[in-house]
């Protein structure tokens, strides 16, 4: 509206945008995230200790992130309210009328908090990511926190489910049948006449991958389309395959805001009406393309620090 240059704009947008730094330092951060470490299974390439070793590899960049873009959106999109003294006193104010937690609340910070833990060390003690999922909702339907009618509801969750299953499944026939195989073979041998490194196809690939973007409305949509393809490429051409099997996801979370249908919370803050269609396209161009950088500086060096390549 009229008055979204005061703030809103601003703040609709550094949501936004910093949802691809905050999807990509936790393995459930995204569903997208799940999905590209069972790609890379599909492809005899699975992540050891998957939690941990996802969180390693994206807690530093993902923190330079966070710290970064909301700067670059200020810049971008620089609201006429430039500060807000009474903030913090409304804040605390809402918060002492909110009272004291209540059981419920506290039941769903123990089975969630329950259920992180498992994530964590769940490979340890033989426990998968799906079990100590089953275990968090189970125990929150045990304690009253959600009803079945409730998860009936989740009509988001259902559909996520049922895709992810037919999408995966596809995956692993796709390799079965070796048309990942053959067409990664294909674009191998092109990019080995040009005589290309590693590094060098790394890069390139990536960059193909962010441009494409622009062709596809979801994020999950375009890493199942084409994530086992680029995977398979990139470790084609000797690029260590853990960090291929990362960095692929990673990414696929970098371009989220890039337009106003690259995913499902870019729909959602541009509905808001905050920012026009130009706005998002300049400022998801620019914070895209920053994103990148980031996650291939930062996460570069950090990632060698680690023991990625």
């Amino acid at each position: 509206g009229k008055t979204a240059g005061k703030l809103g704009a601003f703040l609709a947008q550094a949501q936004l945008q910093t949802t691809a730094h905050l999807s990509s330092i936790s393995l459930t951060g995204a569903a997208q995230n799940t999905l590209g470490l069972v790609l890379a299974a599909n492809l005899g390439y699975a992540v050891s200790n998957p939690w941990i070793t996802w969180f390693k590899a994206g807690i530093v960049p993902g923190l330079a992130g966070l710290a970064l873009t909301p700067f670059i959106v200020y810049k971008l999109c620089p609201p006429e309210i430039k500060e807000t003294p009474e903030a913090p006193k409304q804040a605390a104010e809402k918060l002492k009328q909110l009272g004291p937690m209540k059981k419920i609340e506290w039941l769903v910070a123990g089975t969630m908090m329950l259920t992180m833990v498992l994530w964590i060390v769940g490979d340890k003690l033989g426990i998968s990511g799906a079990t100590a999922a089953m275990v968090g909702i189970t125990l929150q339907m045990l304690t009253g926190v959600v009803t079945w009618a409730d998860l009936l509801g989740e009509k988001g969750a259902w559909d996520t489910l049922i895709w992810f299953a037919v999408l995966v499944a596809m995956s692993a026939q796709l390799k079965e049948f070796g048309l990942i195989g053959a067409l990664s073979a294909k674009v191998n041998a092109g990019l080995t006449a040009m005589n290309l490194g590693w590094p060098a196809v790394f890069i390139t690939l990536h960059v193909a991958y962010f441009l494409l973007h622009y062709l596809f409305a979801s994020q999950t949509a375009q890493l199942a389309a084409l994530g086992s393809a680029f995977l398979a490429t990139m470790i084609g051409a000797g690029t260590p395959p853990i960090l291929a099997a990362l960095t692929i996801p990673f990414h696929t979370n970098l371009f989220g805001g890039m337009t106003h249908y690259a995913s499902g919370q870019s729909a959602v803050f541009y509905g808001s009406g905050y920012y026009d269609m130009g706005t998002t396209f300049k400022v998801g161009g620019i914070v895209g393309v920053t994103n990148l950088l980031i996650w291939g500086i930062v996460g570069g060096i950090w990632w060698k620090i680690i023991g990625l390549y």
